[in-house]
């Protein structure tokens, strides 16, 4: 890249703003995480296989949050620190962190899916000491998968550019695409249209129970919202990949704002989405408001007593 190329990113991105409102977004995402994990442990009543899972989606979540962060720190503060080797490894932890959010997913749809099938035959399929291996999988393979990162020269040192593959690099760029966003969202529709048809099955045959049908229904909604969830997840890298495909600089700006504010969305939906987390939170306020409320109307009294 010549300086004619690097002088017109850094007129066109001005960090001084952008960050700060990246990191901004970045730190709600963590809020919103924690307070979903502190929500779920105070709750005897969410420690269920699927709250687990959850639990693992938040915590990779706060992990993407901090490592972005930290590479948006390097970016505008510590400028200094030109090694080639430094910028790999910093792009080897954000591409660990976005694979580790879309895996969590992943196995959050395989865990219904082995549900859908093995519920009634195979129920150590679905106890907690699975659902640990599982995860313990998850975290094994997003540790893997990035280390092209670091493991190749594809990745250095450029001056106001994120450390991420270059778009010139078509092999390292198009392995990114498959393995950390195609391959994983691809299996999970999948997942999704395998429950989908056991439930017009079940819906088909009225001679079985009506609580297998419940239960496939349930595992049907559960598997929505994740493909909602990784839906908002993975918009919020549209303004790179255009960025990557059209060259025009203004949708880099946008994709550094984007993604962690999708992920801040991403987390709210998820207490949308989920109804008994929605409910916990929902009763927390209303009995909050309603001490403050009667507070309010104590201390009224006593000052027209006085």
């Amino acid at each position: 890249m010549n300086s004619s190329e690097i002088h017109e990113i850094q007129s066109s991105a001005n960090y001084k703003i952008i960050i700060p409102i990246s990191i901004f977004c970045a730190l709600i995402s963590i809020i919103i995480s924690c307070g979903i994990l502190m929500v779920i442990f105070l709750n005897k009543r969410l420690h269920t296989m699927a709250h687990i899972l959850i639990c693992n989606t938040c915590f990779t979540s706060i992990f993407y949050s901090v490592v972005q962060s930290n590479n948006y720190i390097y970016l505008i503060f510590i400028t200094q620190d030109t090694s080639d080797l430094s910028c790999r490894f910093r792009a080897y932890f954000g591409y660990l962190s976005i694979a580790a959010v879309i895996y969590s997913y992943f196995i959050q749809a395989l865990s219904r899916l082995f549900y859908s099938i093995f519920h009634r035959n195979q129920r150590w399929i679905l106890s907690f000491k699975t659902q640990c291996i599982m995860i313990l999988i998850q975290w094994m393979v997003v540790i893997l998968i990035p280390l092209p990162a670091i493991l190749t020269k594809d990745i250095y040192y450029r001056p106001t550019f994120l450390c991420w593959v270059p778009k010139e690099k078509i092999l390292h760029m198009t392995y990114t695409l498959l393995v950390y966003y195609v391959i994983p969202i691809t299996l999970i529709v999948i997942i999704y249209i395998n429950i989908y048809y056991r439930v017009k099955y079940l819906e088909k045959n009225m001679n079985i129970k009506t609580i297998r049908k419940i239960q496939q229904n349930r595992n049907l909604e559960i598997l929505r919202n994740i493909l909602i969830l990784i839906g908002i997840y993975t918009s919020g890298g549209i303004a790179t990949f255009i960025y990557i495909t059209t060259k025009i600089e203004i949708f880099y700006s946008m994709g550094i704002v984007l993604l962690p504010l999708f992920v801040t969305i991403e987390k709210l939906m998820t207490i949308l989405l989920d109804r008994e987390v929605r409910k916990i939170i929902k009763n927390y306020f209303c009995q909050s408001t309603t001490k403050i409320t009667v507070i309010v109307r104590n201390q009224n009294h006593l000052v027209r007593q006085n």
